[in-house]
């Protein structure tokens, strides 16, 4: 069976059996999570961001892991970018709403930016046909910190606001780097603006 890798910290990685994702052409399901947003709470509601424009959807395995802490830099330096394509940004994990307070307001990564989403239970990394997988025994975070909570595949997901989801990127499918999500999505809604 084929296997995804996750990373969990400086290079470690977690294996986890590959799903097919939701596809370009694939309704998106609609979604309400606790999101945090430079450190203050909110919910998230993803029918409404999308009455403001496409909405980019990243699943990311963990907060404070090299991948994750790379992706959420480049979508925050980006930000501008995505904005003036009409674009809203929304991160989602397993971590705790807790810990997503401190991510989202972290001046290194998502810098207060854009909003990250707790998936706690993994009920909405399920209803895009994403592989979860339980926490690694060991795995650490960035600030060495045990990770206690559970992992999602890296997956982005570009939405239009009749909500059909028109790109999918998989690190397990495409090979694509954690930055390269962010530049494929980034020129996905700029065309989309044209």
């Amino acid at each position: 069976m084929k296997k995804l890798l996750i990373c969990a910290l400086l290079g470690s990685a977690l294996a986890l059996p590959a799903y097919a994702a939701k596809k370009p052409g694939d309704s998106a399901t609609d979604f309400k999570l606790r999101a945090s947003l430079a450190g203050k709470e909110f919910d998230f509601s993803l029918a409404d961001a999308l009455k403001k424009g496409p909405v980019v959807v990243y699943f990311y395995p963990a907060a404070y892991t090299r991948g994750c802490n790379l992706q959420a830099h480049a979508f925050a330096e980006n930000k501008d970018k995505f904005d003036a394509a009409g674009a809203t940004i929304i991160g989602v994990s397993r971590d705790t709403i807790a810990k997503l307070n401190e991510f989202s307001a972290d001046p290194e990564y998502c810098a207060g930016k854009f909003p990250v989403a707790s998936d706690a239970d993994g009920k909405v990394s399920g209803a895009y046909d994403l592989q979860t997988g339980g926490p690694r025994e060991g795995a650490k975070d960035s600030k060495g910190r045990d990770i206690t909570t559970g992992f999602t595949e890296r997956t982005t997901f570009v939405i239009t606001p009749d909500k059909k989801i028109v790109a999918t990127f998989s690190s397990n499918d495409d090979k694509i780097s954690p930055t390269e999500h962010v530049d494929k999505s980034l020129a996905l809604v700029q065309g989309m603006k044209k």
